[in-house]
């Protein structure tokens, strides 16, 4: 698994909506980047900045933050602390 340093996060993203609240299927050409997911892993921090998330919060990250990567076939976004707008 991948370990965090300093103040990143590791989150693993929300699939995107494949179908709308009316019932209207999404083709994969419009679906959007989702910008909800869950941290499955954490870095310590900084000595200056605690780390105010933790594994399993639900949180909501800008659209174009981070980096993806994929491990074992499942990807991952790594991202700044401060590049979380909010916990859910």
């Amino acid at each position: 698994m991948i370990k965090p340093l300093a103040d990143r996060v590791v989150i693993e993203p929300q699939e995107a909506q494949t179908k709308t609240a009316s019932g209207l299927f999404i083709p994969d050409t419009a679906k959007e980047k989702p910008q909800q997911g869950t941290i499955v892993a954490a870095g310590p921090g900084k000595k200056d900045e605690p780390m105010e998330v933790k594994v399993g919060d639900v949180v909501l990250y800008g659209k174009y933050a981070g980096t993806e990567v994929t491990v074992d076939d499942k990807k991952y976004l790594i991202v700044k602390q401060s590049d979380i707008l909010a916990i859910i």
